[in-house]
């Protein structure tokens, strides 16, 4: 259960920086980077080693 809980508060955590960041600066290709960067994570997130490797 750790293992699959630890990487979805860390995707979380990610998400909220990249939310207030985009907050802040609130720029198209800001925007794009960030939005690319969530859906790399969670892809890894999904299609990661399964638990217990």
């Amino acid at each position: 259960m750790t293992a699959r809980l630890l990487p979805l508060l860390a995707l979380v955590v990610l998400a909220s920086f990249l939310g207030i960041l985009v907050m802040e600066v609130p720029r198209l290709d800001l925007g794009l980077v960030i939005a690319a960067t969530l859906l790399l994570a969670i892809w890894d997130l999904f299609r990661g080693p399964p638990s217990g490797h």
